[in-house]
Parts: C-alpha cells; structure tokens; sequence
C-alpha cells in the first residue's frame, strides 16, 4: 500500500520535476560519476559526453567514470558472492581516495541495483540501503561539490519479480528525497520500466538486459536520455531515438567511437589510480600516460568538432 501511494504521488509530480531541470553550474568542470557495473559499462556517460562535445564545446567538461562493478553503497554481500571468491566490495572502502583525487565539482551516484543483493524485499537490507545513501551524500556535502543521486535501472522481472519489485520500492525513496530534503534526484528506473512495457507489447522477446542487470545500448541510450533532460537539455527531444541522436553532425559515428576509446582507457586508469579491493579487474595505464593518450584523442575530437 505504501509503495502505491508514493508511486501515485510521483505521477502528480512529474510533470514538476521536469519543468524545473537542473542547471549545471557554471564554475563545474570535472564531473564524477560514481556506481556499479552498469556505470563500469559507461556508455550511458559515453552518450552524454558526446552530446556535450557537440553542443556544447565550450564546457569543457571532463567526464571522470569511477563504476566498480559488484559494488554497493549499504556494505552488503551475499554468503556466496561470485562463487565464493570475493565479497561485494563496499564503497566505503574507496570513497575518501576517489574523493580526494578525482577533486568532483559535480558528482553523480548510481546505486541500487546491488544493494538488495538480488534477495527479496527485507527491512533490514533496506535501511542499509539508505543508511548508505544518506552517508555518501554527506561525504559528498563536504567536499562542496554538487550532487545528483540516479535512481537504479530496472531490473528485469522476468528473472524475479521479488527483485524487481525491491528495486521499485528503492527508487521511491530515492525519488521522495526530492521533496523531503530537497535533493537533486534523476528518476531513471520508473521511465525504464515503461520503456520496457512498451517495447514489449509490440515486441514480447524485447529485453534491455539479456541477464536482467546490465542494459544493452538502448538501455543506457534511455538512461543517457533521461539524464540529459534533467539537466535540461532538450537537443535530445522527449523521445527514445538512437539513430537521430548527434544525427546533425555528419562525424557523429567518429565522435562516438573517439569518446568511446577515451572513456575506455580513462575508467581504467581512474580506477587503477584511485585503488580498489576488486580482483579481476583490467590493470590501468600509468596516470601520466592515460592521460597523454586521452589528449591525442580529444584533439581528434576538436578536428572534426571544428569542422565547418
């Protein structure tokens, strides 16, 4: 009962929430993005950075992707977590040097889709969640930089309706921060689960995520869209549609696969620069280097971006 009068509550509000996007403030330049695997998997920052280049050149942002896949915010683990071999790493492990090094004007979190870890809805796993939301955005409040919480992508209730349903109730919550502390919150899961109701009545093999967790392209594209819209940028259009995305640039295809390459090695580099207990996680280049390389790509950049 509690869940549906929050979920009609969001309905009346939407339409508020959206005429009211956030503006990025003019002093940010370095931009964090904090997460599990799904933001490892980046391309929804991919699509954004891209979209920045293009239209605003200006910016200069740096987009800095700081995902570990496995990770959660409340600490939890299950008993037998990737066979045995290594517990879910915990973000209150890595936080303070991710903080410290990566210096964020603008940090956006992403957690949610682990931190129930694939159980059935339970109090206590719950409160764990929030208790470790509710820290991280005070860790975040002390650096000054600006934060923008991301509610979890849909997990897909053919492989459990349990889960799929916890990760409704946990992006209610995240949502009612909006309006109960006054946080910057960009409901990505609810305009997810619609898509995904759509696709499926005209397609019923549709899926964003073959393995129920990790979206394909689409699913990062309707991410990337959302967020994009948030930030009130409305080049995008109210619409899901990849193939007009950057169309009116004729190198758009080269600008994707340039950001790509420099996301790649970048991620990497971050994480491996930053530290982390994860196992089985690609080693980065040096820092120094990385970062020489992300030049000589970002120069491509600028050459085709400049083009008449």
């Amino acid at each position: 009962m509690r869940t549906h009068i929050i979920i009609a509550l969001l309905a009346v509000l939407q339409f508020q929430a959206y005429s009211q996007p956030y503006k990025i403030p003019d002093d940010v330049t370095r931009i964090v993005f904090l997460g599990n695997s799904i933001t490892y998997q980046g391309k929804y920052i991919e699509y954004m950075e891209a979209y920045f280049r293009v239209h605003h050149p200006e910016k200069q942002y740096e987009f800095i992707n700081v995902g570990l896949p496995s990770e959660t915010v409340s600490g939890l683990s299950e008993e037998n977590h990737a066979g045995g071999a290594f517990p879910r790493p915990d973000l209150h492990e890595r936080l303070h040097r991710v903080l410290e090094k990566t210096k964020p004007d603008l940090v956006f979190a992403n957690y949610g889709m682990n931190d129930g870890i694939y159980l059935e809805f339970d109090d206590t796993r719950f409160n764990k969640f929030r208790e470790g939301i509710l820290w991280l955005h005070g860790e975040l409040e002390k650096t000054g930089a600006e934060i923008i919480h991301v509610t979890p992508p849909v997990f897909d209730e053919r492989k459990g309706e349990a889960y799929a349903n916890v990760l409704d109730i946990y992006s209610d919550w995240l949502i009612s921060k909006r309006y109960t502390a006054d946080w910057n919150v960009i409901d990505i899961h609810w305009p997810m689960r619609k898509e995904l109701e759509k696709q499926r009545a005209a397609d019923s093999t549709f899926v964003f995520a073959q393995d129920g967790v990790h979206p394909n392209d689409y699913g990062h594209f309707v991410m990337a869209s959302e967020m994009l819209w948030y930030l009130g940028e409305n080049q995008t259009e109210q619409s899901y549609d990849m193939e007009r995305f950057l169309s009116e640039n004729p190198d758009r295809d080269k600008i994707l696969s340039l950001v790509n390459q420099l996301q790649v090695i970048m991620k990497d580099a971050w994480l491996t620069f930053t530290g982390h207990r994860r196992p089985w996680m690609k080693e980065g280049l040096p820092m120094e280097e990385a970062i020489q390389k992300s030049e000589e790509i970002k120069n491509q950049l600028s050459v085709l971006l400049s083009k008449e």
